[in-house]
């Protein structure tokens, strides 16, 4: 029986943070992935030879200031990665249909505020005070500041027990303002009357001081880590997975059973998939009620249903840009978000130019939200074994995507081309997610999330829906959970060293 300091469960960007950064303390460590390949959704595929991101678009972070730039700075892989800033003075832009007006969104927050001061001339005050909270709740949040680990971090503030959308009708009556600063909700999948506003201020702070993509996107971190494997005693498994837990003694396991029957013993296990996933995994009798019935009352957030786009290539339009546009209908972000929603939907369209193998590709991904309930006919059903209902459905959300993109940018008529597109089963199939839901589960108002040890000691949860969704949220979590699997005298020293390299 082979043994391990630690398992990590998942090598989605958090299970690839998690187990990096056991390797480079001297653990020793085993990577279980059971697709056939890591990264999960920050991984790209190919489609007719060009490269599509999966899950992974855009982040902020990336600035010298950034979290993300401290993180991948202590990973040691800062250098291995090519940022590409997105337009200052535009880097996200707004169009409200209703209102048939274009809301152009620089970054840094001084910029934003004096942008929406212009959009907005009696509402200074509000977008003062709106900015002057979100920098607050940050500030005093320690899992937003890696140098602040060591502090504690259970500590709540007003302002995770008061709703986004409570707090922005507490500023202002202007729903358009309303809308923009609630915009970002597409990024973690939760209704504003649903978010604490706190979260809201956590997921957006990094985007509101800049954002950026990565040169060849989530496979570029993928290169990335696997370039610092090997400097480590960290062995990555694929098409494996937990079956069974044994030898259960003192609420600590004593051997993990693999899908193909292998048995493995380690100190830790840590855990980086979904929580419902988790619950699976875990033999009931050493559960209590409340925790089964806390993991199974955890909601998913949004899903998306994705185009894959191609510009032809006679395009060669010089202002092709990276910037990221919002097509929202209304300003009800809300109803937006709603899965009852039978009007039209938001619609967030990304471009990005892409080099692959000597030739150059103008991509367009598209996203529009989605859920569970809108595919429930088809659940039972696995990719590349749909009825054509399914692929009638996909035509028709496909054909009414491109005419939405038209619409916005009408110099694409007759250039653009579909290549792909995926609902929101494909991503549950491909991704081993329960519901194929975006960004796991919605991060609601006083929600306990799954973070940390779990009720069999030597197991841990981490992941996007541990702290807070997204690339940030998931790495984080990690370190986090490594924080209390290491001895805190020698986490200090790996950190510390690491942040001043």
């Amino acid at each position: 029986m082979k043994k391990y300091d630690d398992i990590v469960v998942g090598s989605g960007i958090s299970g690839l943070t998690m187990a990096l950064i056991l390797g480079m303390n001297g653990r020793k460590v085993l990577l279980l992935e059971k697709s056939p390949r890591i990264g999960g959704s920050v991984s790209r595929f190919y489609k007719r030879g060009i490269p599509f991101d999966t899950g992974f678009h855009f982040t902020g972070g990336l600035d010298r200031s950034g979290i993300l730039h401290d993180i991948l700075l202590v990973l040691g892989i800062r250098d291995l990665i090519q940022p590409i800033f997105l337009s200052e003075d535009k880097a996200h832009c707004f169009f409200f249909e209703s209102e048939n007006r274009l809301y152009e969104i620089p970054y840094g927050i001084e910029n934003i505020k004096k942008k929406f001061k212009g959009y907005f001339p009696g509402e200074g005050s509000s977008i003062d005070r709106y900015f002057d909270k979100v920098r607050q709740v940050c500030a005093h949040t320690p899992s937003m500041n890696l140098r602040a680990l060591d502090s504690s971090l259970q500590l709540h503030l007003e302002e995770d027990f008061l709703s986004l959308e409570d707090v922005l009708n507490g500023l202002t009556g202007n729903n358009v303002l309303k809308a923009l600063l609630s915009g970002f909700a597409m990024c973690y999948g939760v209704m504003p009357k649903e978010i604490s506003f706190a979260n809201h201020s956590r997921m957006c702070l990094n985007l509101y001081e800049s954002v950026a993509r990565i040169k060849d996107g989530g496979d570029a971190l993928i290169r990335a880590y696997e370039t610092k494997f090997k400097n480590f005693d960290i062995e990555i498994q694929c098409n494996k997975y937990i079956a069974n837990l044994e030898d259960i003694q003192n609420k600590r396991v004593g051997r993990f059973i693999l899908n193909t029957g292998e048995e493995i013993s380690a100190v830790n296990c840590i855990f980086t998939i979904h929580p419902r996933e988790i619950l699976k995994i875990l033999p009931e009798q050493h559960l209590s009620k409340a925790f089964i019935s806390r993991v199974s009352s955890f909601e998913s957030s949004a899903g998306f249903f994705s185009v894959f786009a191609v510009l032809d290539k006679k395009y060669n339009d010089s202002d092709f840009d990276s910037t990221i546009v919002s097509i929202f209908p209304h300003t009800d972000v809300n109803l937006l978000l709603d899965p009852a929603n039978t009007g039209a939907s938001a619609l967030v369209i990304m471009k990005s130019i892409e080099e692959e193998r000597g030739k150059t590709y103008r991509t367009i991904n598209t996203f529009e939200p989605s859920f569970f309930e809108h595919v429930e006919a088809w659940k039972d059903t696995k990719t590349g074994h749909r009825p054509q209902s399914y692929m009638d459905y996909k035509k028709e959300r496909v054909e009414k995507i491109i005419g939405r993109i038209v619409n916005t940018f009408p110099k694409y008529k007759d250039r653009i081309k579909a290549v792909d597109s995926a609902s929101v089963l494909t991503f549950r199939d491909y991704l081993n997610s329960p519901d194929g839901s975006a960004y796991g589960v919605k991060q609601k108002i006083s929600q306990f999330n799954l973070l940390g040890k779990l009720p069999l000691r030597n197991l841990h949860a981490a992941g996007q829906s541990s702290v807070l969704p997204g690339i940030i949220g998931a790495m984080m979590s990690s370190f986090i959970v490594g924080r209390t699997i290491l001895e805190k005298e020698k986490y200090n020293k790996f950190l510390n060293q690491n942040l001043c390299n």
